[in-house]
């Protein structure tokens, strides 16, 4: 038998051919779990440049090596920094794909681009300009996103840079063409126009000189005005209250209360992460004073993240990381703790009985605190006790005391005490491990999946199952598809509703 016919049944052999499939879907679950939780910031652990450099490298070489998988991505729950660097890889190289390729990476790109915050797709429009990404493919996308903004002159107010540069870098008219013209002015001619029909305009116009009118603009336009007026905080603050969005009403609730007229933020109605995070913000003390009104909008705002599948998922028990790395760090401030915080009260809603287990000890969810060291393989024997249907562990991964423990617990576990796997265990992490290139394992044999927002849970869980190495790159393609298509089917029914206007990243 000669070299190449050798090497023909080396190609063709099962064994390998599986090997290589499982370690492509190893590497794709590694990116994902990258795209969910890294940000490019600094990290408890590592800084902000080894951040970047880890997850340039993973977009790199899973854009090269897996195109149709990275551009899936999309679909899913990964955060909005990498969503807008896929986007901008994909249309960087549109020249090295075929028609079809194109035309499915369009649809994402659309897909993606309606729920992302708009100032971050303006930051992504002036990254493509940067980079002299000038395309047809990318004009059109571009002028397809403008053309389903709900009100371009509120963007040219609030967005002023972002929308100028697109218009500028597509060679676009800015908006219809009974508006063009007047927007065209106000952002390339602004002292041109002495009124302008535009409600939002001529407020913008007019506050330079008249104070009344600061209180017809966005909340993040006025303050500037407001500033340059010498208006006082509170004043200002107490007559813009009806102007502003949820999130600024948080943002500024400490602020606003000894405003006894300006409207509260709806807790209740609140992110679960995004709430947890204001919970932390909040001293010890005056936590326990307004208890009940906390816990029940952390509850409330729970039971609407679980949707239907509350209740569902039987005996729960949790293991939530609160030792001093939980603190995050100056960029990503209590992050992790907030995580495992709205996992505590997610997990509550979606089981049938829960037991929640803190590395602290502390038994009063609502006064959790980064302090301590990483006892997880300790709680984890306390709730393995039971044992219940389904155990949760969210952890960055770290297990010091004493170090490895959680990992030989959860070895033994599953290969001598569960082997038939009658309780489910996944592990969620919401730290991005730069050195390691994808968060921080506690054991092989129990599926870690990233996780930024502790809403996303059910999802993540779900996708977990393909970490425990015993699935390939087939099985988790068919699974992508299927996000796929429900994505991008839920952003055409809903059609021109594409104005997420969220403030912040995830």
């Amino acid at each position: 038998m000669g070299k190449s016919a050798e090497a023909a049944e080396v190609v063709a052999d099962p064994v390998a051919e599986s090997l290589a499939d499982l370690v492509a879907a190893e590497d794709v679950l590694i990116f994902v779990n990258a795209a969910v939780t890294a940000t490019g910031q600094r990290e408890f652990r590592s800084d902000a440049a080894g951040q970047q450099l880890s997850l340039a490298f993973l977009h790199e070489y899973v854009q090269v090596n897996y195109r149709p998988v990275y551009a899936a991505a999309l679909a899913l729950d990964i955060n909005d920094h990498n969503a807008a660097l896929i986007i901008q890889r994909l249309l960087r190289t549109s020249g090295e794909v075929d028609a079809e390729q194109k035309r499915r990476e369009g649809e994402l790109i659309a897909a993606r681009l309606a729920v992302l915050p708009p100032q971050r797709v303006y930051r992504l429009f002036r990254a493509l300009r940067a980079a002299k990404v000038n395309n047809r493919r990318t004009r059109a996308i571009q002028r397809e996103w403008l053309a389903a903004r709900p009100d371009l002159g509120l963007d040219a107010v609030k967005y002023r840079e972002g929308l100028r540069t697109a218009v500028r870098h597509t060679h676009l008219p800015p908006g219809p063409a009974e508006g063009a013209k007047e927007l065209g002015d106000f952002l390339f001619e602004p002292k041109k126009r002495t009124r302008y029909a535009h409600p939002l305009l001529e407020a913008h116009r007019r506050a330079h000189y008249e104070q009344g009118a600061v209180y017809e603009l966005p909340f993040t336009v006025a303050e500037g005005f407001a500033a340059r007026h010498g208006v006082a905080r509170e004043v200002f603050l107490e007559r813009i209250a009806p102007r502003m969005t949820r999130l600024e009403r948080l943002r500024t609730q400490a602020a606003t209360s000894a405003v006894a007229s300006a409207p509260r933020a709806d807790l209740a109605s609140m992110p679960l992460t995004r709430l947890a995070l204001y919970v932390l913000s909040l001293s010890l003390d005056e936590r326990s004073r307004r208890r009940e009104e906390l816990t029940g909008a952390l509850r409330a705002s729970a039971l609407r993240a679980a949707g239907p599948h509350a209740g569902s998922w039987g005996e729960v028990a949790a293991v939530l990381d609160d030792s001093y790395s939980s603190y995050g760090s100056g960029v990503k401030r209590r992050r992790p703790l907030a995580v495992a915080l709205g996992a505590h009260y997610l997990l509550a809603a979606l089981a049938g009985s829960y037991r929640a287990h803190w590395t602290s000890g502390r038994a009063d969810a609502l006064l959790v605190r980064p302090w301590g060291a990483s006892p997880v393989g300790a709680r984890i024997l306390d709730a393995l006790e039971g044992p219940p249907e389904r155990l949760v562990i969210v952890s960055d991964g770290w297990d010091n005391a004493p170090p490895g423990l959680a990992g030989e617990v959860l070895r033994v576990w599953r290969t001598r005490l569960d082997p038939a796997r009658r309780t489910s265990v996944v592990h969620l992490n919401p730290v991005y491990d730069a050195d390691g290139l994808d968060v921080r394992r506690l054991a092989p044999s129990v599926p870690t999946a990233g996780v930024r927002d502790a809403e996303d849970l059910p999802a993540l869980v779900e996708i977990a199952q393909f970490a425990e190495g015993r699935t390939g790159l087939a099985e988790l393609q068919s699974y992508l598809d299927r996000r796929v298509e429900r994505f991008v089917a839920a952003r055409r029914r809903q059609g021109g509703d594409r104005d997420r206007d969220r403030e912040g990243s995830r």
